[in-house]
């Protein structure tokens, strides 16, 4: 990358704005239904008692130009004359290195089980980095460097100089280059001043890499850092930018810590501390250095103002640059957030994949969506129904209770709304809504019934849903499964109108229809009928598909068991015939 010289600030900006999670978005969209419910209690206009009725109701990195030819640096002056004897190391101080220059651009390709990689030698970068295992939306193997950022900010492993920079650009000369092996490049400059090394080792079997970098000037050390800046991973996904962070674990905190590109929207944050990685991060893949135990790495957060596909407008993305040290060595990992893969690499790394606040019911659920596949159904979209189904006959007796409250809940309503019409004029702050108050508990123990009885089932259930929309969401074997007419159940349908979320509409409204109605407001009913179906499709519209088509199996359950309990709690009781024997 080009070097930038604005200065990083060591304290992390207070100006960015966190997307909800998608457990906030739950928990919100379930405290807003129950508000509602309360609330129209008392500002619906109350009707007749009636029978109850089976319905429910760092400001922006300054732009770097494009990179330009340069002229060659002269031939290095002759070498300084030899040191005297009997001072060791006198020769290295006063000689000056020969020069060693690439005379011209060239690309060199390493090519690996995993990856497809290119490295130019003009400032001994990358230009591409290329899962072969894995495929974009187009289906082509997904590219995690954006060839669009590069004559902005520069191609991954540039050098940053944020304190004292060599005479020359380093990002702009010709390397000259080596490969010992085909899995490993070598680069190395020199004008007789400013020296650079630059190396990778690319382990031919995994998704590991030795990388080595070194800068002098004048004989002395110069601190740099290696960047990757421009965004990350594949860009053909739902909104792109914004699942795009920068990302370290700290170790003596025992913390991971992410941030989006808003974090540097008022100048690049620098960090620094022992980590046991750090680096840069999407849903799905990652590229993070593994420093030596015990070290002290330096890691800076960019804001970079990107077009992602040539013809769209400009949008931030987030960057990062790693080292702060002369010599910078560590182990890479660019790849995907595969447990398996993560864990065979270095187990502190599992903890980039998100499990969410339910993270001990996430796990298991996981592992057995995993099994699922792999023996009974040979297709995740098949196993997110499977284990739904599963699930939900788990849950059958939470279910049952909640809707045999409900439905004693509808039976009681004339009574309530008897109540409720005698105390029609009083207000809340009136003595005898205390009066009102007690009757209506009277009532209710009268009945046996618990008015919070059917929300308890629900909030039992509530951790398991969210558990099951995490696994879902950051799960990379769902990446590209196909489910009938779903091409990918990782992200949202590509049809101009999405069939999933539509059908979930759908299901809602007719399960909200068979559920008895816990009140006997007509309009509180056809409110809640319609309103709580509109936002959950609203909210699910943009998800994954393989998250609608969890909850739209979860409907279709809760349809087919709504319909045998309804059927079953129709059956009037049989009569008894009492004969009376004439004397």
């Amino acid at each position: 990358m080009a070097d930038d010289t604005n200065g990083a600030s060591k304290k992390p900006s207070t100006g960015e704005k966190k997307e909800l999670s998608m457990e906030m978005r739950l928990l919100l969209a379930f405290g807003l239904m129950g508000i509602v419910l309360f609330v129209t209690q008392y500002l619906m206009p109350k009707q007749a008692p009636k029978p109850p009725e089976k319905q429910q109701v760092a400001q922006t990195a300054q732009p770097v130009p494009a990179q330009k030819p340069v002229e060659q640096p002269p031939a290095a002056k002759p070498a300084a004359a030899p040191a005297k004897p009997g001072k060791p190391g006198a020769a290295k101080a006063d000689a000056a290195p020969a020069a060693v220059i690439g005379q011209k651009e060239e690309l060199h390709v390493v090519e690996t089980e995993n990856y497809h990689i290119v490295f130019t030698n003009r400032g001994a970068c990358v230009h591409s980095w290329i899962l072969k295992k894995y495929k974009d939306i187009q289906g082509k193997p997904v590219e995690l460097i954006s060839a669009t950022a590069a004559p902005k900010v520069g191609w991954p492993f540039s050098y940053i100089f944020l304190g004292q920079k060599p005479a020359v650009d380093l990002n702009n000369v010709l390397f000259a280059v080596k490969q010992p092996d085909p899995s490993t490049v070598e680069f190395e400059y020199s004008d007789g001043t400013t020296s650079a090394k630059k190396s990778f080792r690319i382990d031919p079997k995994t998704y590991k890499t030795v990388f080595h970098s070194d800068v002098t000037s004048g004989g002395k050390g110069v601190a740099h850092q290696l960047a990757w800046r421009g965004g990350f991973g594949d860009r053909t996904v739902h909104n792109a930018p914004d699942i795009q962070k920068s990302v370290y674990y700290d170790a003596i905190k025992s913390k991971l810590v992410e941030e989006g590109s808003g974090s540097a929207s008022k100048g690049p944050v620098t960090v620094a501390g022992s980590f046991h990685f750090a680096g840069i991060e999407d849903t799905f893949f990652a590229a993070v250095v593994l420093p030596q135990p015990g070290t002290t790495t330096e890691m800076t957060t960019w804001q970079d103002h990107i077009v992602p596909v040539a013809g769209t407008e400009e949008k931030p993305h987030v960057g990062i640059s790693i080292g702060g040290k002369d010599v910078n060595e560590a182990l890479l990992f660019v790849g995907p957030k595969d447990t398996d893969v993560l864990r065979a690499t270095d187990k502190n790394l599992e903890t980039m994949i998100d499990w969410g606040w339910f993270w001990f019911i996430a796990k298991p659920l996981f592992l057995a969506l995993h099994w699922t596949n792999d023996n009974l159904t040979n297709n995740w979209g098949w196993a997110i129904v499977f284990a739904t189904v599963i699930i939900n006959l788990l849950m059958l007796p939470m279910r049952f209770s909640q809707l045999r409250s409900s439905q004693k809940m509808a039976k009681l309503q004339p009574e309530l709304q008897a109540i409720q019409a005698r105390y029609k004029d009083v207000g809340m702050k009136d003595p005898r809504k205390q009066k009102q108050n007690e009757e209506t508990m009277a009532l209710y123990q009268k009945h046996g019934i618990n008015p919070v009885g059917g929300c308890v089932p629900l909030l039992l259930q509530m951790p398991f849903f969210i558990a099951f929309f995490k696994v879902l969401s950051v799960a990379i074997e769902l990446r590209g499964a196909q489910w009938l007419w779903v091409t990918d159940l990782s992200q949202p349908e590509t049809l101009f109108i999405r069939i999933l979320p539509v059908t979930m509409l759908i299901t809602q409204v007719g399960m909200q229809k068979m559920t008895p109605a816990a009140g006997a407001d007509p309009q509180q009913q056809k409110l809640m009928m319609y309103m709580m179906p509109i936002m959950m499709t609203f909210m699910f519209y943009g998800a994954s598909s393989g998250l609608v088509l969890y909850w739209l199996t979860g409907n279709v359950v809760g349809i087919a068991q709504q319909y045998f309990f309804n059927k079953a709690a129709a059956k009037p009781a049989t009569p008894q015939v009492i004969i009376s024997k004439k004397k």
